[in-house]
């Protein structure tokens, strides 16, 4: 027997971006284990990617191209040849390119996090290829564009650093389910007396281990930060030193703080005026004594209507009390920007040679439907889906089956198991988990630069996504010479080797080590250095006036609230976000059976008041519906979930949901302030108990 180890690191959408060891025995990965020498990862794995041999090995993967035979929808295909596959793909777009390339659309996002594997050779195809781009916005977006507009770039408090906090607020998120290495440090902080406080709608894991809990309305998050900053500069807890030096337009923001007195705050969030205030004292009073104060600010507050401004609003609040001083003070959002990722090189933009339109994903379901027009261009004619599963995770899913089943749409899939959106393809291809493709990775919730290697060959005739559309390149006559890098020639561009934070990288190294932490300060933003127009933390941003928004923080309430539809939410008047399941991440991991099992059915949390309107009880079947659809899931009756609000933990395939639908049936299209992002936390549903055929269905 031969034995291995190989260094890896896990692929997906998680602000861990954990190393990994693959123990390979004669050819098979046997064992996925943490990297206990990675300083972030330090040995421990979430209980989804410990089993990621599970999923490289399970019985259901994708191993041959196949075409389909049945209706769209029906999942009913047959086996052929890599170059039949090819050929017919390159036929269908051939013919659409030549009249309309905008006709084509590329759908991809997160599946892998990947440099290589996700927007390096795809990219440079479609670029060549002339399709239509496409405005990657359903995660991150409206916060990232918010926080830009603060500080400068997606760059913040080290994970690192976050065990020396005296105080750490986790707004909006829950670490434990989804930022476990980031959870780590802040129970390492509350070993040594910090004090933990946890602001979201619903009490989540993470929120009760935490020492206090604020349960505010779904997207009031600028209220309860601009009631705070009235707070902090009323009662002069601020470091007046910093403002001074390192702040533009507190002037401004002191007037703007001024009209939100904690009552005023306080009514808009659905909590208490003494909440609003001992938060503020809490946070201000703890830095004015010197010691780290840090937030963990997550993308859960910006999946509403006024999400880009909510970020914006709190990033402000380090700088107000000098929190940036420490290098455990301070806020992370993200620590994408800290990385001198490189693609321009990867994606090679100059292969393309004529202005292109952009489509938005989160909007796929009305595009999809749209007929040629001059407002919209050429209606859309082909889709190549990868690393995504938009019958899945976009918004108002029934408009998105509807276009999907277009039986003009051309449609191919690269994927690893016949997911929802596979279902629909025409040409089905299959591809590589992170155990069998070389890639580079950037994380956003660390700092360090890492890679992948090929564990084990790819199970049967899997193929990369690079060699993929290498194939289609060639297929297509494409013969610019970026098209013949190989994958580690692509990996080796994945960084700028001249930027100083990168300190000399070097791919071969990099595979040899796994990951090496870029040359950043301890402390970003002591001496303030803000990658803003004005170098400052801007209270007033006039890039913000120039892009049509409000120059200041302000609070912008929800699309679909009692506050601003109150007939909206008269028909509909439950408040419903969808935060990711712990075992599941996005749609990723659903058909693994050993954690599906975890998770074992859809459920809904509902409160105890709310369920008693309603005549529900703990373990009934409920449907859960708006004027966009419906779906169906088991009320779990807890004060988990405030009054008013309804929980219902994702993301589900569909096909494995016992009515064959999950929440997005009633999410909406609408778009963020600014980023363009979606607004999956700004929905009203009502519930009812589901009917008797409903509850017939089981769950496959």
């Amino acid at each position: 027997m031969t034995t291995k180890q190989v260094r890896a690191t896990c692929p997906h959408d998680c602000p861990d971006t954990c190393a990994l060891l693959i123990t390979v025995e004669d050819g098979i990965a046997t064992q996925v284990k943490g990297d206990p020498d990675h300083p972030t990862t330090a040995g421990v794995l979430c209980t989804k990617v410990a089993r990621y041999a599970e999923r490289t090995y399970h019985p259901e993967r994708l191993l041959y191209p196949m075409r389909r035979v049945g209706k769209k929808g029906e999942g009913k295909f047959e086996r052929i040849s890599w170059d039949e596959a090819i050929g017919e793909i390159a036929a269908r777009l051939g013919a659409i390119a030549a009249r309309a390339p905008q006709a084509i659309l590329p759908y991809s996002y997160c599946g892998t996090m990947g440099l290589v594997q996700g927007e390096s050779m795809s990219t440079r195809f479609f670029n060549r290829l002339g399709a239509s781009l496409l405005d990657r916005t359903i995660c991150a977006m409206a916060g990232a564009t918010g926080y830009k507009y603060t500080i400068g770039a997606s760059v913040g408090t080290d994970l690192e650093q976050f065990q020396d906090a005296k105080l750490i607020i986790i707004w909006g998120g829950n670490p434990i389910a989804s930022n476990l290495h980031f959870w780590t440090r802040a129970q390492e902080a509350k070993r040594r007396g910090a004090k933990l406080i946890a602001i979201d709608p619903y009490r989540s894991l993470t929120a009760e281990k935490c020492h206090q809990h604020i349960a505010l309305l779904p997207g009031t998050d600028a209220a309860l930060a601009l009631g705070m900053m009235h707070v902090l500069i009323g009662e002069n807890l601020l470091d007046d030193d910093y403002i001074a030096r390192h702040t533009l337009g507190f002037e401004q923001l002191k007037a703007r703080a001024a009209e939100w007195n904690p009552e005023r705050a306080a009514e808009t969030c659905g909590i208490s005026a003494a909440e609003v205030v001992a938060l503020a004292r809490e946070y201000g009073q703890a830095a004015r004594r010197g010691e780290p104060v840090a937030i963990r600010l997550n993308y859960g507050v910006q999946r509403v209507r006024g999400g880009g401004m909510s970020v914006r609003t709190i990033a402000c609040l380090p700088a107000l009390v000098g929190a940036w001083r420490h290098a455990a003070g301070g806020v992370q959002l993200s620590s994408s920007g800290s990385f001198p990722a490189n693609r321009i090189a990867l994606q090679l933009p100059d292969l393309r040679k004529q202005p292109a339109r952009t489509i938005n994903m989160t909007t796929i379901g009305d595009d999809l439907l749209r007929e040629s027009s001059p407002a919209f261009g050429p209606q859309i004619e082909a889709v190549i889906v990868y690393n995504a599963n938009p019958l899945a995770i976009a918004p108002d899913s029934g408009k998105v089956m509807q276009g999907f089943l277009r039986d003009d749409l051309f449609t191919v899939v690269l994927e690893h198991f016949q997911t929802d959106s596979a279902d629909y393809a025409d040409i089905l291809l299959p591809a590589t988990t992170q155990l069998e493709h070389v890639d580079a990775h950037l994380a956003y919730g660390h700092l360090y630069m890492m890679a992948n290697n090929a564990a084990i060959a790819p199970m049967g005739e899997a193929k990369p996504n690079t060699e993929i559309f290498r194939l289609l390149a060639a297929r297509m006559g494409f013969d610019e010479p970026g098209f013949r890098h190989s994958d580690d020639e692509l990996a080796a561009q994945a960084f700028d080797s001249k930027d100083a934070r990168a300190v000399h990288f070097d791919w071969e190294s990099l595979k040899q080590r796994g990951w090496q932490k870029l040359n950043m300060p301890d402390a970003p933003f002591a001496n303030g250095g803000f990658p803003t127009p004005s170098g400052k933390c801007e209270f007033y941003s006039a890039a913000m006036l120039h892009d049509g928004h409000d120059p200041l923080p302000t609070y912008t309430a929800p699309y679909e609230s009692a506050f601003d539809n109150p007939e909206l939410a008269r028909k509909y008047p439950l408040a419903m976000i969808s935060p990711p399941a712990r075992n599941f991440l996005n749609s990723s991991f659903v058909n693994v059976k050993s954690l599906r099992g975890s998770e074992d059915q859809p459920y809904l949390d509902i409160h105890p008041a709310d369920s008693a309107q309603r005549d529900v009880a703990h373990g009934d079947m409920v449907r859960i519906f708006n004027d966009r659809g419906s779906f169906v899931a088991k009320a779990r009756v807890t004060d988990k979930a405030r009054p008013g609000l309804v929980v219902g933990l994702s993301v589900w395939w569909k096909k494995l949901a016992s009515d064959g639908k999950n929440v997005n049936e009633v999410t909406s299209q609408r778009l963020t302030d600014m980023g363009r992002a979606p607004t999956f936390y700004d929905t009203l549903v009502q519930v009812e108990k589901a009917a008797p055929a409903e509850e017939s269905h089981e769950t496959v």
